[in-house]
């Protein structure tokens, strides 16, 4: 461990422009970091649960955030009058909010990621390595099970859901000296399993459906993260599971783990492993790996 607590990022002014009409886009920074990622969220939560006339929809990202709405009702400069009156009054350092954290096995190394990964070696900057070897390498460690250890070793938070259906963008929560990066494939692959396990930047991604992709491949969850159908007792209420502001705990898991989970999804009787927290940022930066601990016994 390099730090024992997270260094803060003096955020620029946030930067208010209209995408059509009816949208307002936020740039809080031009790089993601906690700060930034916590601002959006913060103020998009406020703008929920102010419920304003003529809001539409509000989607927060990694260091940004979209809000739409309808001209008619709220006219475009009140609209942004507004946002900035809302986050003027929104201090992170006092802020909290419930956050779910959820239990989230994952099968490193397993024979389908594999596959997949053997399939386009060619597109990868190693191709005589495997994702894991390749991630292992560049980031210092001599073992992939170090590297492994390390990425199921704290948690990862939900920044953002984007580009498909249920994509959750998720940052582990380590001061920025720890954290693991790997580029992308140099050429995207034309397939990639469905709830693969993909890293790429400092992300992870569980991947909802199977289809194209570039991140690293580092194994493979029995979960679903969309459930179209919402056949499972846990998408009652959305078909989407993550949203942003949850907590995965990564959990490294055996093959008849794997198999015993996967069962019961396909019989629609899994339930998750769902606890909510108080999630205080302040708390977070001045001691995160503390902080981590504290978060992650709630699961047991």
């Amino acid at each position: 461990m390099t730090e024992s607590r997270i260094r803060r990022v003096d955020l620029p002014e946030p930067q208010y422009g209209f995408g059509g009409d009816d949208h307002v886009f936020v740039e809080l920074d031009r790089q993601m970091s906690f700060d930034a990622n916590f601002q959006a969220m913060a103020v998009t939560q406020q703008i929920r649960e102010r419920d304003l006339d003529g809001v539409i929809e509000v989607c927060p990202a990694n260091a940004s955030y979209l809000v739409r709405f309808d001209p008619d009702v709220i006219p475009p400069a009140t609209m942004i009058e507004t946002l900035r009156e809302i986050a003027g009054s929104t201090d992170i350092e006092e802020y909290q909010w419930e956050a779910r954290i959820i239990d989230f096995p994952v099968l490193y190394q397993d024979p389908w990621t594999h596959e997949t990964q053997m399939q386009f070696r060619d597109r990868h900057q190693d191709p005589d390595s495997t994702d894991l070897e390749y991630c292992a390498k560049i980031n210092g460690y001599e073992t992939v099970e170090a590297l492994i250890d390390a990425h199921a070793g704290e948690p990862h938070m939900v920044t953002m859901i984007g580009f498909v259906p249920g994509l959750a963008w998720c940052h582990q929560m380590v001061p920025r000296a720890a954290q693991l990066e790997a580029p992308k494939y140099e050429q995207p692959r034309t397939d990639t399993p469905a709830r693969a396990m993909g890293f790429g930047g400092a992300f992870t991604t569980p991947y909802p459906v199977q289809g194209a992709g570039g991140y690293q491949l580092f194994g493979r969850t029995p979960l679903e993260v969309l459930d179209i159908e919402q056949t499972l007792p846990d998408f009652a209420e959305s078909m989407v599971l993550p949203n942003p502001g949850d907590i995965f705990d990564f959990r490294q898991i055996d093959r008849d783990e794997y198999d015993q989970i996967r069962d019961e999804i396909e019989a629609g009787v899994y339930e998750y492993t769902i606890e909510t927290v108080e999630f205080s940022p302040e708390a977070f930066f001045a001691s995160p790996y503390e902080y981590n601990r504290s978060l992650t016994e709630a699961l047991d």
